[in-house]
């Protein structure tokens, strides 16, 4: 059977541009909505860290097998078909993570909303990709800007929601009218292909592919660490109160929805190559200034410089997968995806292992030093 792939039925445009921000606002929003039900599934299933640590590794599995599966299947039946299957899955799994309280169900459920989740992820950056060479433009630093944007909305709206006394399978309900509606938006003007290049169905990425994602690796892995390590570090190295202690990521998370928004225009002026390179500086200079800074107070602004820094790298290594020539961008993208994905998951147990067999200071460290490794990647890379 012929793919879909050899056949592009017309060259996206606005319209195709519309609906990838939309399915990025989509992936930050369905993720993010999770956040504030963790503790009410912790308290109804009655499970201690650990079990709930466990359990966890379940949603990070359920994304990284669906990667590269989202991408065979974007080849073979279009970015439209994909993407709304995944969305749909995410619709399914979160009434469920908001009720069930079995332990197997819960695994069930969690594998399952990762599956969704790594499914959209995929394939909307699979689509950015197209879309983006097709305009011509500098546009992928905006695509994930509404990603980020949707995460804030999707954790700050179900909170707030659950905070005037509605229950969570309430608040899941009213999180997926907003999925299906923006799905509705945008599912009549996604790509019904999935690959402008023929290829394998699966490849083990190799070359400059390989390259990329592990500098994607190092990124994502100091944004695990900045989700996970920076409030303990705030409140266990700083004496930071706990009621105050997400102010860190807070600062991460703002900067970095900022940068990514404006960051079209920044990538178009400076270029592909001193974004990397200015940027993983930047952003080890904060981590570093995060770290040893005696007040709480500088600290933050360290965690604001992280988050600027790596803002707009990762739109940026994606722009040059779309580039290179090595390998077909419909297992290109999944790969990078899959291996960004693993340094979110990655990052809170790494840093934990060396910060156990030596200080959260030093772990933090050599995550710092690893960022200045991205910036000379950068340089390496000449995108």
């Amino acid at each position: 059977m012929s793919s879909l792939n050899t056949q592009t039925p017309f060259v996206p445009g606005r319209l195709q541009q519309m609906s990838t921000r939309v399915a990025f606002f989509i992936a930050g929003f369905g993720i993010a909505a999770w956040a504030p039900l963790v503790p009410y599934a912790k308290a109804r299933a009655g499970l201690d860290e650990g079990t709930l640590g466990l359990l966890l590794l379940c949603l990070g599995v359920g994304s990284i097998l669906a990667m590269p599966m989202a991408g065979m299947l974007s080849t073979r039946f279009g970015c439209r078909r994909v993407a709304v299957g995944g969305t749909l899955l995410i619709c399914a799994a979160l009434p469920l993570l908001a009720t069930v309280s079995a332990v197997p169900a819960l695994m069930a459920a969690l594998f399952m909303f990762g599956a969704g989740l790594g499914t959209v992820d995929s394939t909307v950056n699979l689509q950015a990709v197209i879309v983006e060479r097709a305009s011509g433009k500098t546009m992928m630093s905006g695509f994930h800007g509404l990603f980020s944007l949707g995460g804030i909305v999707g954790a700050a709206g179900v909170s707030a929601l659950l905070g005037l006394g509605i229950s969570p399978l309430g608040a899941t309900l009213v999180v997926v009218l907003v999925l299906i509606a923006a799905l509705f938006k945008a599912a009549p003007h996604m790509l019904p292909y999935g690959s402008e290049s023929s290829g394998p169905a699966f490849a083990v990425p190799h070359g400059i592919v390989l390259f990329i994602g592990g500098m994607c690796f190092i990124v994502f892995l100091a944004e695990g660490a900045a989700l996970d390590w920076s409030a303990v570090f705030l409140v266990q190295e700083r004496g930071i109160a706990t009621a105050y202690a997400g102010l860190g990521y807070a600062a991460f998370a703002l900067t970095m929805t900022v940068g990514r928004l404006t960051g079209d225009t920044l990538v178009h002026r400076l270029g592909a190559t001193r974004v990397i390179v200015c940027g993983g500086l930047l952003a080890a200079g904060g981590l570093f200034l995060a770290t040893f800074a005696p007040d709480w107070e500088v600290a933050l602004v360290g965690y604001a410089m992280l988050g600027a820094g790596c803002s707009n790298i990762v739109p940026v290594l994606y722009t040059a997968v779309g580039k290179q020539t090595v390998m077909p961008e419909s297992i290109a993208v999944p790969a990078i995806t899959t291996l960004g994905y693993a340094g979110i998951l990655a990052g809170p147990a790494v840093i934990g292992f060396i910060a156990h067999g030596s200080s959260l200071s030093f772990a933090f460290g050599l995550m710092a030093l690893l960022l200045v490794a991205v910036a000379i990647g950068g340089k390496v890379l000449k995108v």
